[in-house]
């Protein structure tokens, strides 16, 4: 019959002299081990600030005209409506602010440009008139101006709607 196996470790400081010299690979390891003690043992409680909760944005109604002051002249804010909705586009102001590319659709409803996919001024609605219904797009433009508002809810702040001028 087979003796059984006998196994011993031997932690005495000597023996474990001697491994670390026949194996560069061990020196290594108990250069990761003592790391990692260290690490632990010294790291202290990181204190994370507690969390702000995000502004609360309460829904209004916007008038053309109270829109139209929204241009981000003067360091004003810049809103612009899409399809009824007004965003907060002032953390985009190298596109919608005063010179940017989209600049004429600052303080304006823009429903109509982006649907037709032109940024003229022509585009624009008088802001003393009525809303523009935007009867007359084909179903492309209006899958246009959807596209876009998707766009718009989801990179800025909805802060309200866009409601006829009152009287």
């Amino acid at each position: 019959m087979p003796s059984p196996i006998s196994i011993s470790f031997d932690f005495s400081p000597s023996t474990l002299a001697q491994n670390l010299a026949e194996n560069p690979l061990n020196w290594a390891l108990l250069s990761v081990a003592v790391y990692l003690f260290l690490s632990v043992s010294s790291s202290s409680q990181v204190q994370l600030p507690p969390p702000k909760h995000p502004a609360v944005v309460e829904l209004r109604e916007y008038t053309p005209k109270e829109l139209s002051h929204f241009d981000g002249k003067d360091d004003k804010p810049i809103y612009m409506a899409v399809n009824g909705r007004v965003y907060d586009v002032t953390r985009g102001r190298g596109f919608y602010g005063p010179g940017g590319m989209y600049g004429n659709f600052a303080g304006r409803d823009a429903s109509r440009g982006l649907a037709k996919n032109s940024f003229d001024e022509s585009m624009l609605t008088d802001v003393n008139g009525p809303i523009d219904t935007l009867a007359d797009l084909d179903d492309e433009e209006w899958g246009s101006l959807r596209e876009w508002a998707g766009f718009f809810q989801g990179k800025y702040s909805h802060i309200g709607f866009l409601v006829e001028n009152k009287h």
